[in-house]
């Protein structure tokens, strides 16, 4: 007899930690409390008009009321084609892209297409709390490969030469990076990409933040920089971050043609179609200006520097610069274990981020992500993609409460 309500499989997966830590503040905000949320990756800017008005012209149209096809509306297919080629700099065909219900389903169905049971995929870390996840579910084995901050998060081939076992069969590459926000050199992708190649892994690249680099550091496409790939590299990608449509769920999965085809079988029977409104709007997006991501990336640089500066203000706080997407991942080690005073007269002494986040939750109203969601614990993520004021109040914040740590 089957001893457990839930499947080993899914009880062996965690809720993803950023929407919890999201969830929780707008719970307590929306009991009146002022909390200052630093959790979600998530623009503050409304989806561009232009972007909404073709969403308002689909839905009008009757055409759009039924089902497409499971892997995607041709004419988006062809543009994100075309904006491929536009951005990364890798041509590919229609055929090759598989339009999903957001990166996350993207995310899935490569793993899901390309991992038999035991399969290795080697995961420079600190990650996105769903790429572990995703590949456990696939059935495949994450190997983490951290990189500290002494490194500036960004990991070497001597590393991932050293995680290579006969098991391994996937890098996973993430240039800018949701936590970190480093960026890697054309030079670094290069030599990572051709490293992949020489041992016949496939790559598996996240280009979702690929139009949100600062500094004048460029973005580079693993897929064009190490054409010795060839056709075993997978590109996911997405209008959430650019376009500021995170709640619209549209992404898409690049790849070769066999595996588009097993991957969109996989999608045919788990969710058909996206919805054509939202295909429409993304159309929109894709073919459209960058003049709104344009005007988004100044208020995020700016907000990059005010909060960077902030947090390596706090004794015990180490927070290298970020060079892309729209995070700050600082170094907490130097507070943990260190006494706080509390509101209700005692003191509390955190031994991990974790605890150190619901902490600063509890005492100050400030809502940010452990480093245990994306690897080792020490670490903080703070998203800066909330506006300016709630910005300084909430560094204020951490500030004043982080700064009586004795």
């Amino acid at each position: 007899m089957p001893s457990s309500r839930i499947s080993r499989r899914i009880s062996s997966i965690t809720e993803s930690a950023t929407l919890a830590v999201d969830a929780k503040a707008k719970a307590l905000k929306a009991a009146g409390r002022p909390v200052i949320g630093f959790g979600a990756g998530e623009p503050d800017f409304p989806t561009p008009g232009y972007i909404v008005e073709a969403a308002i012209e689909a839905a009008k149209n009757p055409a759009y009321h039924r089902y497409s096809p499971a892997g995607g509306l041709p004419q988006l297919k062809q543009a994100i084609a075309e904006k491929t080629l536009r951005d990364s700099g890798y041509q590919v065909d229609a055929s090759q892209v598989l339009v999903t219900n957001g990166g996350k389903q993207a995310v899935y169905n490569a793993f899901a297409t390309l991992l038999d049971p035991g399969d290795e995929v080697i995961v420079p870390t600190p990650f996105w709390t769903t790429y572990p996840e995703a590949i456990r579910l696939a059935g495949g084995v994450p190997v983490e490969v951290f990189a500290g901050p002494e490194q500036g998060y960004l990991v070497t081939v001597e590393q991932l030469e050293a995680a290579l076992t006969e098991n391994t069969k996937v890098l996973l590459f993430v240039s800018p990076s949701n936590p970190t926000g480093a960026v890697y050199s054309p030079e670094q992708v290069a030599e990572i990409g051709a490293w992949a190649a020489s041992k016949g892994l496939w790559v598996v690249t996240d280009e979702i933040y690929e139009h949100l680099t600062y500094d004048g550091v460029p973005f580079t496409s693993i897929a064009a920089a190490a054409p010795e790939l060839g056709d075993k590299v997978i590109i996911l990608n997405g209008v959430a971050k650019t376009y500021a449509m995170t709640g619209w769920r549209v992404g898409w999965m690049i790849g070769p043609a066999d595996v588009i085809k097993a991957a969109t079988n996989l999608q045919s029977h788990a969710t058909s179609n996206v919805s054509n409104i939202m295909q429409i709007a993304a159309l929109a997006a894709v073919s459209g200006p960058l003049t709104a991501v344009d005007e988004m990336k100044v208020a995020f640089d700016r907000r990059r520097q005010a909060i960077t500066a902030g947090l390596n203000a706090i004794d015990g706080v180490e927070c290298p610069t970020p060079k892309g997407a729209f995070y700050a991942y600082a170094d907490v080690r130097g507070l943990l274990g260190k006494s706080f005073p509390t509101a209700a007269g005692g003191t509390a002494t955190p031994q991990t981020s974790a605890e150190l986040a619901a902490l600063i939750l509890d005492e100050v109203e400030v809502a940010v992500v452990p480093g245990e969601a994306f690897g080792p614990s020490g670490y903080l993520r703070l998203s800066y993609a909330l506006g300016d004021d709630d910005l300084a109040e909430g560094v204020r914040r951490l500030q004043e409460f982080l700064g009586k740590a004795s």
